[in-house]
């Protein structure tokens, strides 16, 4: 079975309001379930005067940047185990055509520090759409040849739940990742992934130990409704 790429996840991503909403609603999630601020997902409503940026670390060396901002949306994503990585050679560098085709609204985002290692991007997936394209877009990249685990540029892994959109998808990858021995409330993640205020009864659907204030300040800085 070929492997699944950047190219199959474009078409199941929304538009970028609808893209911004939906990163907004793992981010709230994980402020509830991990207090320690060590979640998988974040987001940051004021990641500069004019930019948002939703945000994936798994602590085990893969992660996201998504970052919004007044042109559209620009993405990078690094997979450790991809054989697209920068550090896959002995010199540093970034897999031919990967950035070539970024467009000048978001040219800075490639050279941007935090998403860069000696100044090469630690991207193995870069993608785009600026506020009046009609779809998303990326570079004209061509996949490793050698590829024994099928791996490709690891964009399932990175960009997958976010990809599925739902309250399921997200349900089945906490339980995994967090609560491998109780079962999730789903319709509290349901309340949350369509954006309804959050109110201490979710807060403690999600988490009976979670701290409602602490909570209400994660919201704040991602950008989620509380009930007043």
């Amino acid at each position: 079975m070929p492997p699944v790429t950047v190219h199959e996840i474009l078409p199941a991503l929304p538009d970028v309001p609808a893209l911004r909403d939906r990163c907004r609603a793992p981010a709230m999630l994980e402020a509830v379930m991990d207090a320690s601020g060590f979640g998988f997902f974040a987001y940051a409503a004021s990641w500069s005067g004019t930019e948002e940026a939703a945000l994936m670390d798994n602590g085990s060396g893969d992660d996201y940047a998504i970052v919004f901002s007044p042109a559209g949306a620009y993405a990078r994503g690094f997979a450790h185990e991809s054989r697209m990585s920068p550090y896959g050679d002995e010199d540093l560098a970034v897999w031919p055509g990967l950035v070539d085709a970024v467009p000048a609204a978001f040219r800075r985002y490639v050279t941007e520090p935090a998403f860069c290692d000696e100044g090469v991007p630690r991207a193995t997936v870069v993608f785009w759409r600026e506020a009046g394209d009609a779809a998303w877009r990326t570079g004209p990249v061509e996949f490793p040849a050698d590829d024994p685990h099928g791996y490709a540029d690891g964009a399932e892994d990175l960009f997958g739940v976010l990809a599925a959109g739902t309250p399921e998808a997200y349900r089945d990858f906490a339980e995994d990742y967090y609560e491998p021995e109780r079962p999730l409330d789903l319709d509290a993640i349901c309340h949350v992934f369509a954006l309804r205020p959050l109110t201490e009864a979710v807060i403690t659907a999600l988490n009976p130990g979670a701290d409602p204030a602490g909570a209400a300040r994660a919201a704040a800085r991602i950008g989620y409704p509380v009930a007043g």
